[in-house]
């Protein structure tokens, strides 16, 4: 199991790797999906810091100190569209996600001898142990990081046709 201390400076590692991803994303870059079924750099970190507030960090509490307490709902490909994701201003949703990352952290830190095999049980998934969702909300953050690079990439190279970018190597 990973501990605690090695998770939280992880969570400090990727803020600093997805706010770096998003340095210097104009408007237009920010709001530009690949294709009209596939998320933007907008909408992706508004996910995050909607899945920061009102996923991961709720549901360990809720899972460390209050395992038979039923979750709020949660639809994180419903929000895209009823939120408006990409309508909304990268620099103010980056903002946003890094307070409530920080929000994390210090909740994170406060934690003394957590028991990680505490568990919630969902019909959709069954049974999570809070071990679960911490690593998850890491691997959650790294997939992210994935897809931000990858739109950095798809979006380089179809901004630099007709040019092509072979010679980089493969993705």
């Amino acid at each position: 199991m990973i501990e605690l201390a090695t998770a939280i400076q992880r969570f400090e590692h990727n803020l600093r790797a997805i706010r770096a991803l998003a340095a210097g994303v104009d408007e237009r870059q920010a709001r530009w999906r690949p294709a009209p079924d596939e998320w933007s750099i907008l909408e992706v970190i508004h996910h995050l810091y909607d899945e920061e507030r009102e996923d991961f960090r709720p549901r360990l509490d809720l899972t460390l100190h209050h395992p038979d307490l039923p979750w709020p709902p949660n639809d994180p490909g419903a929000k895209v569209a009823e939120r408006r994701y990409n309508e909304q201003d990268l620099r103010e949703i980056l903002t946003a996600f890094q307070s409530e990352r920080a929000a994390s952290l210090a909740w994170l830190s406060t934690l003394d001898a957590p028991d990680w095999k505490r568990s919630h049980t969902l019909a959709q998934v069954g049974t999570l142990r809070a071990g679960d969702l911490l690593v998850s909300w890491l691997a959650h953050d790294i997939l992210h990081l994935r897809q931000l690079a990858e739109l950095h990439y798809l979006y380089t190279t179809r901004q630099a046709q007709p040019y092509e970018v072979d010679y980089a190597g493969e993705w």
